[in-house]
């Protein structure tokens, strides 16, 4: 059985009622609003908010959680596509998917369903779901007439489709920003699922190289450190004593086992390609572990997405044989 509680992890905390002089000082951490039901007796600390939310609340807060729901949506479209191209072909309405406004919706739906999950998850009301889930079609809907007029091609209407959705989320999550948490029965399981969501992106996002495994080429191998060192700027944890240099190292390491590969060619290529993915799993794993310079999240969906591309171009390789 699940825990019943409610959470405060709405898009901006909400204010916190003065406590009785008679009362202990809150001790809850800067990062997690005090549950309004705390749970009783031994109950499961999984009930808790997920670890990584921002401190304080405001802007960065908003930013965070419309954050979570851009990478849910990206989860529920590469969940739920294949899905439609299956019910597609079984049904024979290839066709009828293939058109520009079906397609549209069938991408909205996606993205809200994943979207709504997380949101219900994390304790919002059915009213904000909604909006929500309205901020993901109405976008849609207004271009059509546009597109049949002749106005808009179907590229311009999913590209500005995609635009406006955009403010309407804001709109919607600055709407709801100081609304009180629901209360949500959830399942151990579900809790230890949510926490490792970093995990099931990055395997979602590597179904298709499991299917249909390539070799990549090897100045892909530069994307790794690089993203490393962009996300240090932004963050400004590279200021710690040799952060900079160990960075820059892994960005020289990179840089020449990538031209080493480039100079080999051929299935030496691809195993010195295989062995940077791998190993840059392990740099992840490593940061992981210290919690410097990306947030735990992004070296967690790193380590794991890193390791199956390394597996699978290992599979490519051994499939071409010779």
């Amino acid at each position: 059985m699940g825990q019943t509680e409610t959470h405060a992890d709405t898009l901006v905390a909400p204010p916190t009622e003065p406590q009785p002089p008679t009362k202990p000082p809150n001790r809850t951490p800067a990062n997690h609003t005090p549950l309004d039901n705390p749970p009783s007796g031994n109950a499961p600390p999984d009930d808790a908010p997920l670890d990584g939310d921002p401190p304080g609340g405001g802007t960065r807060r908003l930013l965070w959680h419309l954050g979570e729901m851009a990478i849910a949506m990206i989860a529920g479209m590469l969940l739920l596509g294949p899905a439609w191209d299956t019910a597609g072909a079984l049904l024979g309405i290839t066709g009828t998917l293939g058109r520009p406004e079906v397609g549209a919706l069938a991408m909205a739906t996606n993205m809200t369903i994943g979207m709504s999950v997380w949101m219900r998850y994390r304790a919002h009301g059915w009213d904000a779901v909604g909006e929500m889930a309205a901020a993901m079609y109405v976008p849609f809907l207004l271009l059509f007439a546009p597109m049949w007029a002749g106005l808009l091609d179907a590229d311009a209407m999913l590209l500005g489709g995609h635009l406006l959705m955009v403010p309407a989320m804001v709109l919607v999550a600055v709407r709801h920003r100081h609304a009180t948490p629901v209360a949500v029965r959830r399942h151990p399981a579900v809790v230890a699922l949510a926490r490792r969501w970093p995990t099931g992106l990055a395997l979602l996002m590597t179904v298709d190289m499991w299917v249909d495994p390539d070799l990549l080429s090897p100045w892909t191998m530069l994307v790794l450190p690089g993203a490393y060192l962009l996300i240090g700027v932004a963050r400004r944890t590279l200021r710690g004593p040799g952060v900079l240099a160990t960075q820059l190292l892994g960005l020289a390491g990179w840089v020449g086992l990538a031209l080493v590969a480039v100079a080999a060619g051929g299935r030496t290529a691809g195993w010195l390609v295989a062995f940077g993915w791998l190993a840059h799993a392990g740099w992840d794993l490593a940061h992981h572990r210290t919690g410097r310079v990306v947030p735990r999240a992004f070296s967690e969906w790193c380590g794991v997405l890193d390791a199956a591309i390394a597996a699978t171009m290992i599979f490519a390789l051994l499939s071409i044989g010779g």
